[in-house]
C-alpha cells in the first residue's frame, strides 16, 4: 500500500489498508455475488471529513473522490460516479455555514447523510443503525458515526476509531458469507493476507480482530498475517505447529488472553530438492550449472523468495552466460518480473522485498555497516564513513534497532548476520555508484576497516586486505605462525580470513580468478625474499590453500571439484611437514571437502560428520 502523497488528517495508513482490502475483497466470483461494504465505506467517509475546511474545499473533493472505489462496492454505477462528490460538497457548505459547533462531528453527519441518500440504496441505509454500538452513541447510528469521526481526529482516541472500522470491515464480510440460503450468498470464509505483520500497521490491523473475538463478537474472517517475529511477547498465548501439522488439523484453543486464538505455523525453509524442481522449472532444458541450486539454496537458506527471484533470473538469463552462472552472477543480471513493467536489477529487487519498510536513505548506510563484523566497528564505520547521517556513530545503533525491530538475528561475527541480507548490501556497496574499475565506496570502507583494527596483522586486519585485493599479508601471517603447536587455532584463523568479501567484477567473463591461484595454476608472484626452499614451498602451499578455502566457501561462487582435490591435498602435504599437529591437519583434508560438498559450513574442528 502506497500513501497518497496529498492526504491530510482524514487518512492514516489503517484507513488506507482496509480501503485496499475491501477493493480486492469485493470482485464477483463465480455464483456469487459481490461483496459490498457498505458499514465500511459510512465509516471511512466520516472520518474522512476531519480535515476539510470552508476555505479548502479541493481538500474535501480529493478525499471524497479517493473514497469512490469502496463505494463502488455499494453501488458500481453510483459510487464511480462524480455527482454525488458535487451533492455532498454542497451539502457540506451550507452545514458548515451554520454551524457554530466543532466541524469535525457535524461534516462527518453531513457526508454520511449525503453519501446515504446518493449512493446507498434503500436496504443499505440501514446498515448505518451498526454504528449505534460505538462508544457513547446509545444505539443511534447517526451518533455513532458523529462519535467516530470526532475520536479519529484525536490521536488519544484515533486506535479505539480504527479499531472499529476494522470490526465494520469482518461485519460487512460476515454478511456477506452468511445468511439465507438466497442465491449468490457466498460459500467456506474470506480469506485476508498480510505481510509484515509484525510492523505497527500489521498490528493495527490484526489486533482489533483478536480483541473483538475475545470479547464474544464472531465473524467469518479467516487472517493470514506473516510476520518475522514469531516470540513476540503478546503471542505468549498462541497455540504453536509446525507447517506439516496444519495439513491434517489446526488447534486453536481459545482462552482469556486475546492471543489464545492464534494459531502460530513458523515458515519451513525450502529443502534443497525444493530448490532444484524450483530452478528446474525455470531451466526446464538444463543449461545451467549443474551445482547451481545447491548454491543458490546456500546463499538464500531455503527462503522462498530469494530462491523463486534467482531461479527466475537463471531462466530469463542471456543463453551465452547460462553455462557459466553462480549465485554472484544472478545478483547482477536483470528480471523481468511483470510483461507490462521494465526489467529490474536482481539484487536491488530482491534487497528491496527483504527491506520493504526502510527510509529511502537507510539502504544506502545499512550497505556501508554490513562490512562491519560487531558493533563496535559498525560504530567506527559510522563515524568516518556516515558523519552526515550520525557523526558519533549513533545511526549505527539505530540501524541496529531496526533491523532487530524488523526480526533480523542477531549475530556475534556479522553486524548483519543473514547471509542472504548481507550479500545483497555488499553487492550494492560494490556497484551501486558504477565506478568500476574504482570502487571507491568499496575500497573507502574496507580502508577503514582496516586502519581500524590497527597496525598489527590480527585475522580482522588481514580479512580486510583479503576484501581488497591483497593476499601476501595473509599468506606470509599464516606461513609463519603454521610451525605453532595450536592448529586448531591456526585452521580457525584460516577459515576466518578466507570469509573475506570477495572484490568482484561485474559480468567478468571466465573462471574465477583465484580457481588459478588455487591450482598453483597462477603463482600469484614470488615469495618474500629470505626464504629458503623449504619456506619457499610452505609459503606457496599457504597461497594455494587460502585461495582455495576462499572460493569453496564463498556464498557467491560455486564449488570446483578440482579445486576441493586440491584444498585435500594442500592440507595433507601440510599435515606431513607439522610436528605435532598432524592429526587435525589430516581430520581437515578429510571432512573440509565433505563440508564443502555437503554445502555447510567447514568443520572446526574438522571431523563432525554434520558440520556442526
Amino acid at each position: 500500500m502506497e500513501e497518497p502523497l496529498d492526504h491530510g488528517p482524514g487518512w492514516s495508513p489503517v484507513t488506507g489498508a482496509l480501503a485496499e482490502l475491501a477493493v480486492q475483497l469485493s470482485p464477483r466470483v463465480l455464483s456469487a455475488r459481490p461483496v459490498e461494504f457498505p458499514r465500511l465505506s459510512l465509516g471511512l467517509a466520516a472520518v474522512a471529513s476531519i480535515s476539510w475546511s470552508q476555505e479548502d474545499d479541493e481538500r474535501a473533493r480529493r478525499d471524497l473522490q479517493r473514497l469512490g472505489p469502496v463505494l463502488a462496492t455499494v453501488d458500481e454505477t453510483k459510487g464511480a460516479a462524480t455527482t454525488w462528490v458535487t451533492k455532498v460538497l454542497a451539502k457540506l457548505a451550507s452545514t458548515a455555514a451554520e454551524s457554530t459547533a466543532p466541524l469535525a462531528g457535524l461534516l462527518a453527519e453531513a457526508t454520511v447523510e449525503t453519501v446515504l441518500e446518493e449512493v446507498f440504496g434503500r436496504y443499505q441505509r440501514r446498515t448505518e443503525a451498526w454504528y449505534g454500538s460505538y462508544r457513547n452513541a446509545g444505539g443511534n447510528g447517526k451518533v455513532g458515526l458523529h462519535q467516530l469521526a470526532v475520536d479519529f481526529s484525536h490521536s488519544g482516541r484515533r486506535a479505539e476509531a480504527e479499531g472499529f472500522l476494522v470490526a465494520a470491515l469482518a461485519e460487512d464480510l460476515r454478511r456477506a458469507y452468511v445468511g439465507l440460503t438466497r442465491r449468490g450468498t457466498r460459500r467456506g470464509r474470506p480469506v485476508v493476507l498480510l505481510d509484515n505483520a509484525h510492523v505497527p500497521l500489521g498490528r493495527r490491523l490484526v489486533e482489533p480482530v483478536l480483541r473483538h473475538r475475545t470479547d464474544g463478537r464472531r465473524d467469518r474472517l479467516v487472517v493470514v498475517a506473516a510476520s518475522r517475529d514469531g516470540g513476540h511477547d503478546v503471542l505468549r498465548h498462541a497455540t504453536r505447529v509446525r507447517l506439516p501439522e496444519v495439513a491434517h488439523r489446526a488447534p486453536c484453543p481459545r482462552g482469556a488472553d486475546i492471543t489464545s486464538g492464534v494459531l502460530v505455523v513458523e515458515l519451513t525453509p525450502l529443502s534443497a530438492a525444493h530448490t532444484r524442481s524450483l530452478i528446474d522449472r525455470y531451466d526446464p532444458a538444463g543449461r545451467t550449472p549443474a551445482n547451481l541450486p545447491g548454491g543458490v539454496h546456500r546463499l538464500t537458506g531455503g527462503r522462498p523468495l530469494g530462491v523463486a527471484l534467482l531461479g527466475r533470473a537463471a531462466g530469463e538469463a542471456p543463453a551465452g552466460v547460462r553455462a557459466t552462472l553462480t549465485p554472484g552472477a544472478l545478483l547482477d543480471l536483470t528480471v523481468e518480473l511483470r510483461e507490462d513493467a521494465p526489467v529490474r536489477p536482481v539484487a536491488d529487487t530482491l534487497l528491496a522485498e527483504l527491506l520493504p519498510d526502510l527510509r529511502p536513505e537507510e539502504p544506502a548506510l545499512l550497505a556501508v555497516l554490513a562490512a562491519a563484523h560487531d558493533e563496535q566497528s559498525a560504530r567506527a564505520l559510522a563515524r568516518t564513513r556516515l558523519r552526515a547521517a550520525s557523526a558519533d556513530g549513533d545511526v549505527a545503533l539505530r540501524i541496529r534497532d531496526a533491523l532487530r525491530a524488523d526480526g533480523w538475528p542477531d549475530g556475534p561475527a556479522h553486524f548483519v548476520a543473514d547471509p542472504l541480507l548481507r550479500a545483497l548490501l555488499l553487492h550494492r556497496l560494490r556497484f551501486q555508484d558504477g565506478d568500476a574499475p574504482a570502487y571507491a565506496a568499496w575500497r573507502a570502507v574496507h580502508e577503514t576497516l582496516h586502519r581500524h583494527y590497527g597496525p598489527e596483522p590480527t585475522p580482522y586486519r588481514l580479512r580486510q586486505e583479503l576484501a581488497l585485493g591483497r593476499a601476501e599479508g595473509a599468506v606470509t601471517e599464516l606461513r609463519g605462525a603454521f610451525p605453532d603447536p595450536d592448529v586448531r587455532g591456526w585452521l580457525d584463523r584460516l577459515r576466518f580470513i578466507a570469509s573475506a568479501p570477495y572484490p568482484r567484477e561485474l559480468h567478468r567473463p571466465g573462471p574465477d580468478p583465484r580457481r588459478a591461484l588455487a591450482l598453483g595454476q597462477d603463482p600469484g608472484g614470488a615469495p618474500p625474499e629470505g626464504l629458503d626452499a623449504e619456506g619457499v614451498s610452505l609459503h606457496l602451499s599457504v597461497r594455494r590453500l587460502l585461495h582455495a578455502v576462499w572460493l569453496l566457501t564463498d556464498p557467491l561462487a560455486l564449488p570446483d571439484e578440482d579445486v576441493i582435490d586440491k584444498l585435500a591435498y594442500e592440507l595433507r602435504q601440510l599435515s606431513g611437514r607439522h610436528l605435532t599437529g598432524n592429526s587435525l591437519l589430516w581430520d581437515a583434508a578429510t571432512h573440509w571437502p565433505r563440508d564443502i560438498r555437503a554445502w555447510r559450513s567447514l568443520s572446526s574442528p574438522p571431523g563432525p560428520e554434520d558440520g556442526a
